[in-house]
């Protein structure tokens, strides 16, 4: 037995024609009952005559090409005003008439090609089957025709109006589409630029420090085995990344780098030889929605920019766990040298501010009076970004 709430689904799934044809089967039905004979459209005052098998005719091409009303709005359009014509001029009068209009609203709204040619045709048409029955009948006023031409005309213009509303919500659900494709391309080149230019950075300085340690073989081997492990963290962030890309992909690891991880990143930073003091205050919510990530990220970029810019200055990173929310603070003293930096673009911090604003916090970076930088940011916690 079919589930009631089913029914509406299975019927989107049917063709579109065999959707179509229910109204043109009632439309037919009810043109061959007695009781409706005769009360259908009337144009131009001809008398009411019996039915005869003219009559099925006109009532068999105004109702069943309904069904190709949306698969074939011209086609469709054509057969119902020819059964209409037929209709009117044998004086018919059936209750299938009532298609003409359904059919214009329909090749209003999905008619793509000869839109123009199509309009122009079927109105010299009207014109001469107008010609036609006023010919033949008891000589009705022309205001007669022109009203029932008005009223084909806005059947019309209404479907034409479906046309361009159903238009602009294409449209504007393409630009949605682009946006979130725009919005998601962004949100991976501030994850690539977060993982691979912090590693890359930290694999550069510590190869440039290596080369002045061959007179010290044990050094030399600790800043060597330095920028393997740093290269191994590059790969497994890379991994975590292709985690957040493709939930197939890799293991069930946790994709979201706690702020615990920051002591981490201080030690990396700490080996490429930038003098890191690390202050941790107050306790971790167990919930922090995406606030931790950003937290991590702007200590990550931060110690990335140090190590660019200043490095070999003394550099402090305070993160304190408040009750609502995380605050991040990562500042050099000016000290160092910048002689050695690879290049930025600046795109590290404006998408840190980015990801802290999506937050609902405050993000600061900017020079000490005292010479330096300074990075400092308020995140809420709990938020989801």
């Amino acid at each position: 037995m079919i589930d009631r709430r089913r029914v509406p689904e299975l019927w989107r799934r049917l063709d579109v024609t065999v959707r179509d044809l229910p109204l043109g089967v009632l439309l037919l039905a009810a043109s061959l009952l007695p009781a409706l004979r005769g009360h259908g459209t009337e144009v131009g005052g001809l008398p009411t005559r019996p039915g005869d098998a003219l009559a099925v005719v006109a009532a068999v091409l105004q109702s069943l090409p309904l069904a190709l009303r949306r698969r074939r709005p011209l086609a469709a359009l054509a057969l119902v005003s020819l059964g209409f014509a037929l209709d009117q001029l044998r004086g018919y009068h059936l209750f299938a008439g009532a298609a003409l209009p359904v059919v214009l609203i329909s090749a209003g709204s999905y008619l793509e090609t000869y839109r123009r040619a199509t309009l122009v045709t079927a109105s010299l048409a009207f014109a001469a089957l107008s010609a036609e029955l006023h010919r033949c009948g008891p000589g009705e006023p022309a205001i007669e025709f022109v009203s029932f031409y008005l009223v084909l005309a806005f059947t019309w213009g209404v479907g034409a109006w479906l046309r361009s509303a159903r238009a602009a919500e294409a449209e504007r659900r393409s630009r949605v589409a682009e946006d979130a494709r725009n919005a998601e391309r962004a949100r991976i080149a501030r994850e690539l630029h977060d993982v691979v230019t912090h590693h890359v950075t930290a694999m550069v300085v510590q190869s440039e420090a290596a080369r002045y340690l061959k007179a010290v073989p044990d050094r030399l081997d600790e800043s060597l085995a330095a920028v393997s492990d740093t290269g191994r963290r590059a790969i497994t962030d890379l991994r975590h990344l292709l985690d957040l890309l493709n939930p197939d992909h890799g293991t069930a690891e946790p994709r979201t780098p706690p702020v615990g991880r920051v002591l981490t990143l201080v030690e990396q930073t700490r080996r490429a030889g930038q003098p890191v003091e690390f202050t941790e205050e107050g306790t971790p919510a167990e919930a922090t929605g995406s606030s931790d990530l950003v937290a991590y990220r702007v200590v990550q970029e931060a110690l990335t920019n140090a190590l660019k810019y200043d490095r070999g200055a003394r550099t402090s990173v305070l993160v304190r766990h408040g009750e609502r929310e995380i605050t991040v603070e990562v500042g050099t003293d000016g000290s160092g040298t910048a002689a050695a930096s690879p290049g930025g673009s600046g795109r590290g911090l404006a998408g840190l501010r980015e990801r802290v604003d999506v937050l609902g916090g405050q993000f600061h970076a900017g020079s000490q009076a005292a010479g330096g930088f300074v990075v400092r940011a308020r995140i809420p916690g709990g938020g989801t970004a």
